[in-house]
């Protein structure tokens, strides 16, 4: 993976992973959504950041996020290569399948990766 995207993405989740240990559960998921921008064409990471989402729901006692974020873990799993809806945040709030704008900074992350040259 190329090194700034895997980069973005390891502080996505440790950022997340902080505000839920400090109760901010808007930040945790703030930082969770960015995580899931970045990781929607790698299945295990994409479905990593569905599973964060689900127990930061369960946390919250939020049953419409966990309820939400159980079919969306199995989706991230089996059709993150064949299809995504770009910049789709995934939060259980929000249609699974909305395509939405990717903040510029992520595009340019994104896109960066995918013109890099292969890592030997």
């Amino acid at each position: 993976m190329h090194a700034p995207l895997q980069q973005a993405i390891t502080e996505a989740f440790l950022h997340a992973e902080q505000a839920r240990r400090a109760h901010n559960s808007a930040a945790a998921f703030a930082w969770l959504e960015r995580a899931h921008i970045l990781t929607q064409r790698r299945p295990l990471l994409h479905a990593k950041s569905h599973w964060l989402m689900l127990t930061l729901g369960w946390q919250q006692r939020d049953y419409r996020e966990v309820a939400g974020q159980l079919p969306r873990m199995i989706a991230a799993l089996l059709a993150s290569r064949i299809w995504v809806p770009v910049g789709n945040t995934g939060r259980a709030r929000g249609s699974a399948f909305r395509p939405m704008p990717v903040p510029e900074e992520l595009h340019r992350l994104l896109h960066h990766a995918k013109h890099a040259p292969p890592r030997p």
